[in-house]
């Protein structure tokens, strides 16, 4: 059982299955929405995710045709995106989870968009753009 909140503490969810693979996310849009050189996030299984506050608190913003990135209306938090292709699975931001995710990040991706500022100096494997994968485990 994982359990995360935004800053603001207004929202907060609990999530009972497996993580899927964390991919630190280098594309434009991510590093805008996150103010970041990259994003974190791992696949969740949608069923398995559940506001347990402030669900009236959570925005959604259609940043492509189909895709959502879900924030927290006060405080900004980025909690979670979501495409309508995939609809079972949630990709959920691992920054707001409470405890310890016992696993380390496996891939980096949209590394062709990634910024001139930051150098990735780890041996994860690189892509141009995602792996999709519907198998949290």
């Amino acid at each position: 059982m994982y359990t995360g909140q935004c800053l603001c503490g207004e929202i907060k969810f609990d999530y009972d299955g497996p993580l899927g693979p964390i991919a630190l996310c280098h594309c434009s849009q991510c590093r805008r929405a996150h103010g970041s050189a990259f994003s974190a996030s791992a696949p969740v299984q949608k069923v398995r995710f559940h506001f347990t506050r402030g669900e009236d608190k959570v925005t959604e913003f259609e940043s492509r045709p189909g895709k959502y990135r879900a924030f927290c209306s006060c405080c900004g938090s980025q909690l979670y995106s979501r495409v309508d292709a995939i609809p079972g699975i949630l990709r959920l931001r691992i920054g707001v989870l409470d405890e310890p995710v016992g696993k380390k990040a496996a891939q980096h991706v949209y590394v062709g968009s990634k910024s001139d500022w930051f150098d990735i100096t780890d041996d994860l494997p690189q892509f141009e753009k995602t792996e999709r994968t519907n198998d949290p485990h």
